[in-house]
Formats: C-alpha cells, structure tokens, sequence
C-alpha cells in the first residue's frame, strides 16, 4: 500500500495536468497510481513530467528507444512499478509485439539484434549503476551512430529521469497496477508472494 495518499481528482480542471492525463491514458490505457502520488505535490508533477515529455520528444533517440531504457533501468533499480510502466507503454503505447516485449523484460540485452539499440542501452546501465566508469570510448561508440552532443546529453538525462521515478515509487510503494506479466517476466513476481495482483485489464491489444 502507497505511504502516501493517492490523491484521485473527481474532476480535472488544470489543463496541464488533463492534458498529462490524456497523453497518458493513450499510452497505457487509464492514468496510472503513480501520477495520483505525485498529485500530491501537483506544482512539482507538472514541471517534472513537462520535462519528461520533453526529454522523450525533442531528442535524437526515438520513442521505442526511450522505453527500452526505461525497462532496462527500473529493472536494474529493482523497480517492478517503473518496470511494468514502460512494458505496458512499449506494447500497448507503441503497438510492440507482445512476446518481444516480455523476453526483453527477461532477458535483457541477449535478445536485441539491432546494434544501435544494444549500445544505446548498454551505455544506459553503465551511466545508471557506474556513471564514473563511462569512458571517451563510450561517448565515441554513440557518436559513431549518429548521436551529437544534444543526444548524448538526452541519454544521460533519461536514465536519470527513470533513476528518479524508479526511487520515488520504491521508496513510497506505489501500489502496482500494470498487468502481472510484466513483473514475472521481470522479477519472477508470482501470486504466492502475497503482494496483491496488478491490473491485468490494463494496457491489452486487442486481438
């Protein structure tokens, strides 16, 4: 249960917050718990997640690309929340094969082909668990794919964005409520653990 209040409007009259909330609902089918938490400090949330649209919008890495990260990060901060977040946004959001989605969730790195995205990630986690050990190289590897310094400085700032939601949903846990596949496939999450179930009406294609 949130240590928080989650604050849920009866009626949105702010037109930044409803127009966060539309974006949202078209990307994960219904405005998630963890926006009603940062409802609570409702001057912050609008600056945060402007920026956030922001860093996902006006950069040089593409939005597929931004979830990927998003998924790798918030699971290496052992983030189930944030990880379920950016799974649902990649397959429903982004209409992203299902099955895909859930092997990336498992097994990471060892299922992308595309060399541009294995280096866009790999120089994520590095920059989220050992910002210290990046190296010219790494800089270089993503110069090498076309990244100038605008995108380079995006990267940095998205992993630092997820970091940031990844802390605040740990730290005030967020009640989960994304599909449970998502934190199987991630965390081997399973029903006995006594955690209550997700949502699993959330965010599915149709057939």
């Amino acid at each position: 249960m949130a240590r928080v209040s989650l604050v849920k409007l009866e009626q949105v009259d702010d037109v930044i917050i409803k127009d966060i909330f539309d974006w949202v609902t078209e990307m994960e089918g219904a405005v998630p718990n963890h926006f009603f938490v940062e409802l609570n400090f409702p001057e912050f949330m609008k600056a945060k997640l402007g920026a956030t649209k922001v860093l996902w919008s006006m950069g040089e890495l593409t939005m597929p690309e931004i979830q990927h990260i998003g998924i790798i990060v918030s699971k290496h901060n052992g983030c189930p929340y944030c990880t379920g977040a950016f799974c649902t946004i990649l397959n429903y959001g982004l209409q992203t094969d299902e099955e895909y989605v859930k092997a990336f969730a498992e097994k990471e790195l060892e299922v992308i082909e595309n060399q541009r995205l294995k280096t866009i990630l790999e120089f994520a986690v590095k920059a989220n668990l050992s910002p210290k050990e990046i190296t010219d190289a790494d800089v270089e590897g993503l110069r090498k794919l076309g990244f100038t310094d605008k995108g380079i400085v995006q990267i940095i700032h998205v992993v630092s964005d997820f970091a940031a939601y990844n802390r605040l949903n740990l730290a005030l846990n967020t009640d989960y409520d994304y599909r449970d596949t998502w934190r199987e496939m991630s965390f081997k999450w399973s029903n006995k653990s006594g955690e209550p179930e997700g949502d699993n009406t959330r965010g599915v294609l149709p057939n």
